[in-house]
């Protein structure tokens, strides 16, 4: 996917399940406080836990903080050969290519070395995106590992065994493999035979546990358009540990009471924090983090499976799916392998019913490998990886390539006819000179074509505000197609037109001088 800057970065660290809401709290303020103290930080505010809804089942173990980010202009400089004489108008031509001010990847960096916390495990992305990666694939750092069987526990154990062989892949910068028995709970195993010796039943022993340690709502109060509930339950010294739990009294139907120990006994058991399904099968996942400026989702996770398939044995009926950013690329690549073969089809076709000439068609669309050529060295040049953004931009450079190519084309044509109605087309001097008049007397109104889209993409490349990184990516592969298909139009196009239309026309005449006599 492209990179496209929010103004903000969203901070989610993971630990273990377990977290105390004390402790989560704590350990949430230490986080603000160490992001508060970068200067290039406006705002921040973190959330532990979730809210009274089912729609973000967020556990204490998984924090959130939003971090509003200052105007690129006032974060930290960092010094380059015009900061000392250059005048501000001239810094921001010159910051496009040699950027004076640390950048969103180095500042993530430091953030992450800062918030290097024992049992923590960080990830790096932003609000929106974040939102839109966990709502289409449910992972919310790049790439995610999915690990899908039928029994919990080995699913976390398989889950651990690729936590450790992931982070010795280059890039990596944080794994954490959910602990899908990690949860802990309090158990009340009912005594039956007691139950029926007091006369009660199990609804009516499972009622008394629910609303003393849960608590129950038994009423509503109205205050205007605002409505409280009003909830019951014990006091939190009654039922703070086991042992206060055991002295809970139960109320008996024929009078009396008797101790919760007498009726039930309570365990400490572990079992699954989260259940995950998915396809009818349990999952747990593996959250991966990397630095993305470094390399590209596609590359890492070749790595990554090679990590896996050499140390990782999956068992019988278990299997591992790559998910996040990767899904979403494998997913855009299969579409592009049908949207590319129908563009190209297209335009042949339009340019076809142009020229009504399979030839002609076929040698505009000769520009698309060579405008290509440009395309992958200015990118290579600016460092940018193949995404959606250079794919559309390439799309819209075969566009660009049409245009210019029939415009040469036409020029050629033009020459071509003039001089046969002019009765100057006898033979191959007449056509080389016909072309020659086409092609390079015809310069200016060419390059003034190439010119106008070139300069309408250029100042893409120097933008700097929000969006710049999604455009620049659609606009580098066709500034730099633009150059070579240009060359390509006024070096190779008049030569293969030279040898098309000269096939049926003679040589040069040759004029054989007489040789002197001898007397």
């Amino acid at each position: 996917m492209p990179p496209l800057d929010e103004g903000s970065i969203l901070y989610m660290p993971t630990t273990f399940p377990g977290l105390s809401e004390a402790e989560a709290g704590r350990a949430l303020q230490i986080q603000d406080r160490i992001l508060r103290n970068f200067p290039e930080v406006s705002r921040v505010f973190g959330k532990a836990g979730r809210a009274e809804t089912p729609t973000d089942p967020a556990p204490f173990s998984m924090m959130e903080t939003t971090v509003l980010l200052k105007p690129e202009a006032e974060w930290r400089e960092k010094r380059r050969w015009y900061s000392s004489w250059a005048p501000d108008w001239m810094k921001g031509l010159l910051r496009s290519f040699w950027r004076d001010r640390i950048t969103h990847e180095e500042l993530v960096a430091e953030m992450d070395k800062a918030l290097r916390m024992p049992g923590f495990s960080n990830a790096w992305t932003m609000p929106i995106k974040a939102r839109l990666d966990m709502l289409s694939t449910g992972i919310r750092t790049p790439v995610g590992l999915k690990i899908s069987g039928s029994d919990s526990t080995e699913i976390e154990k398989l889950g651990v065994e690729a936590e450790a062989l992931l982070r010795m892949v280059p890039g990596t910068r944080s794994v954490f493999a959910e602990r899908v028995q990690g949860g802990y709970f309090l158990d009340f195993v009912l005594k039956r035979e007691q139950l029926a010796r007091y006369g009660l039943s199990v609804d009516q022993a499972n009622m008394i546990v629910i609303t003393a340690v849960g608590g129950e709502n038994q009423s509503t109060v109205y205050e205007g358009r605002a409505r409280y509930p009003v909830n019951v339950r014990l006091l939190r010294d009654y039922r703070s540990d086991a042992a206060s739990l055991n002295r809970v009294l139960v109320p008996l139907p024929k009078g009396g009471q008797v101790p919760m120990s007498e009726l039930a006994e309570l365990k400490m058991v572990q079992g699954p924090a989260m259940i995950r399904d998915e396809n009818g099968l349990l999952t747990g996942y593996v959250f991966v983090d990397f630095d993305t400026s470094k390399i590209d989702v596609g590359s890492y996770v070749d790595q990554a499976k090679k990590a896996l398939a050499s140390g990782l044995k999956m068992p019988t009926g278990y299997s591992v799916l790559w998910s996040g950013q990767f899904e979403n690329m494998v997913r855009v690549r299969e579409r592009l392998k049908l949207i590319l073969p129908i563009t190209l089809v297209l335009i042949f076709g339009l340019l076809y019913l142009n020229t009504r000439s399979a030839f002609k068609a076929s040698l505009v669309m000769l520009a698309v490998p060579f405008s290509a050529i440009g395309a992958v060295w200015l990118l290579y040049i600016l460092g940018y990886n193949v995404s959606i953004a250079v794919w559309v931009g390439m799309i819209a450079l075969m566009g660009l390539d049409a245009e210019t190519g029939v415009f040469m084309l036409l020029f050629l044509d033009l020459a071509h006819d003039e001089a046969a109605k002019a009765g100057r087309l006898n033979t191959k001097a007449d056509l080389r000179e016909a072309i020659i008049h086409g092609a390079v007397k015809r310069v200016r109104p060419k390059a003034m074509t190439v010119c106008a889209a070139f300069m309408g993409l250029l100042p893409i490349l120097w933008s700097t505000g929000a969006g710049a990184d999604l455009m620049k990516r659609i606009a580098a592969p066709m500034v730099g197609g633009l150059v070579t298909s240009f060359i390509l139009e006024l070096l190779v196009y008049p030569a293969v037109y030279y040898l098309w239309k000269g096939r049926e026309l003679a040589e040069e005449p040759t004029t054989l001088q007489a040789e002197p006599a001898i007397n």
